[in-house]
């Protein structure tokens, strides 16, 4: 009977470690605290202070016509452009669910880079990651430069 009582505790606790590190992982994934830093503060935005009124933080809500904060806005010295996309502000050249566009979704294994869906596996101007080339003649395999 200790043996497979032993057996059993050491599975559950592999398992709830392994779906505590799944929800980690997952959660990790999820950007919805990033900040953008606006290339040019808006003059509607009110805000207490100028630094919050060029800060404008990702899922913002964008819904209300008066509020429409981030149609088009540059940010992060032209490394983001953020849209209103359903009622939220999203990076069109770095959000998978809305790559260059509200609404495009890349497919499994692609990342958004520059506003496109890119497969990162293979790609040497992007290789395992948006923006990370490989050297000259070198090619990109499984998402690693030469990799053999």
């Amino acid at each position: 009977m200790a043996p497979s009582l032993l057996k059993l505790i050491t599975i559950l606790s592999i398992f709830v470690l392994l779906t505590l590190h799944t929800q980690k992982t997952l959660s990790s994934n999820i950007q919805e605290d990033e900040e953008y830093v606006l290339d040019t503060p808006l003059p509607n935005l009110r805000s207490r202070s100028r630094f919050l009124a060029t800060v404008i933080k990702e899922g913002t809500d964008c819904n209300h016509i008066a509020r429409n904060i981030c149609n088009g806005v540059s940010a992060n010295s032209g490394t983001s452009l953020l849209q209103c996309c359903k009622t939220h502000c999203r990076n069109v050249l770095g959000d998978e669910n809305n790559c260059g566009q509200c609404g495009n979704k890349c497919r499994f294994g692609e990342l958004c880079c520059n506003g496109s869906c890119v497969n990162v596996a293979y790609n040497a101007y992007h290789c395992g990651k948006c923006n990370n080339k490989c050297a000259p003649g070198t090619p990109c395999n499984y998402g690693s430069c030469g990799y053999a």
